[in-house]
């Protein structure tokens, strides 16, 4: 299923991304760095959505509460208690 999510907090203002039976795929950031956002897509592609809020989730970019990979984690644990899947 695809999902949209508006980050907070971030240069990046929205992550695009697919998860099929608890496999996240297909990550893309709008707005952010550009390089530094398609190497953590790269990287997480194909990983298991709770192995990337395990290592992504309290992140933080300089004096920032939050980050871009800080946010993917947000979206994936948000969509989890939206649908009461841990799989999502």
């Amino acid at each position: 299923m695809n999902y949209s999510y508006k980050t907070s907090g971030t240069c990046s203002v929205k992550i695009q991304f697919d998860v099929t039976d608890g496999i996240l795929s297909n990550v893309t950031y709008v707005g952010g760095c550009n390089g530094n956002l398609k190497g953590i897509s790269a990287l997480v592609e194909g990983m298991r959505v709770e192995d990337v809020i395990e290592r992504l989730e309290g992140i933080k970019c300089g004096f920032k509460q939050t980050s871009c990979p800080d946010q993917l984690a947000k979206a994936l644990k948000n969509i989890q208690q939206k649908t009461g899947d841990v799989n999502v």
